[in-house]
């Protein structure tokens, strides 16, 4: 556990009542990032309070109605997650860049250039957005953020988000190896297990991943593989 006066409080209200843990900043910040973090290092004391200064501990009635469950690790993480944390003006920095970065690589993963039908370069979609001006919220997601971002981008910078669909087939050899990267990158659509063992499969993916995808399935085949844009 963390000590605790180096921990900060997350809090979180619902139902009337507020519900606050003693937490590290850095694990917190860490979770609430999408991290996978080991709680009983998270938390500075195994209680759930109403008003950590205090020492005002949450009934265990209140705390089963809010989250369905008294344990204790399971209420934490939904604090840290949906709540409120204490970080310092440095780890909310932190934040917001490592939330750009993401944001940033989903536009570049997801969208072409209409003009080239060719994805921006990183590079071009971070300073378009700083272009435009854009705020990044630390504490969203950057799914979440992408319509809103995009729309403040489009008279800077055109975007145009494509699928393809690809044909694929993978020789018996290299199936094991090669699925669970076709599941990764796309929507798989249709399959086929042909009589020599091979799969043939159909899928969805982002049309600007198409150049990454090839080189991979290659790389993993060793050329082997056999592909079609549909």
């Amino acid at each position: 556990m963390v000590k605790l006066e180096d921990a900060v409080v997350a809090r979180l209200s619902s139902h009337g009542t507020t519900f606050e843990v003693l937490v590290d900043p850095e694990l917190a910040l860490s979770l609430r990032m999408g991290g996978s973090v080991d709680m009983r290092s998270l938390l500075a004391s195994d209680k759930i309070f109403k008003d950590s200064k205090r020492g005002d501990v949450a009934s265990e009635e209140m705390i089963r109605k809010v989250f369905g469950t008294t344990d204790v690790f399971k209420v934490a993480e939904q604090i840290v997650k949906k709540g409120e944390v204490q970080v310092t003006t440095e780890q909310r920095r932190r934040m917001r860049e490592q939330r750009l970065k993401q944001v940033v690589a989903t536009i570049a993963r997801r969208a072409v250039n209409p003009q080239t039908g060719l994805p921006h370069p990183p590079a071009r979609i971070e300073a378009a957005i700083n272009e435009a001006r854009v705020h990044i919220d630390e504490y969203k997601s950057a799914e979440e953020q992408i319509p809103k971002i995009v729309k403040a981008l489009t008279p800077i910078l055109p975007l145009k988000f494509e699928t393809r669909r690809i044909a694929i087939k993978i020789p018996a050899s290299y199936v094991g190896k090669v699925q669970r990267t076709v599941r990764d990158f796309g929507t798989v659509k249709q399959e086929q297990w042909l009589n020599d063992g091979s799969w043939a499969v159909v899928v969805e993916i982002p049309a600007g991943v198409q150049g990454e995808f090839f080189d991979k399935l290659n790389d993993l085949t060793r050329g082997e593989v056999e592909t079609k844009v549909l």
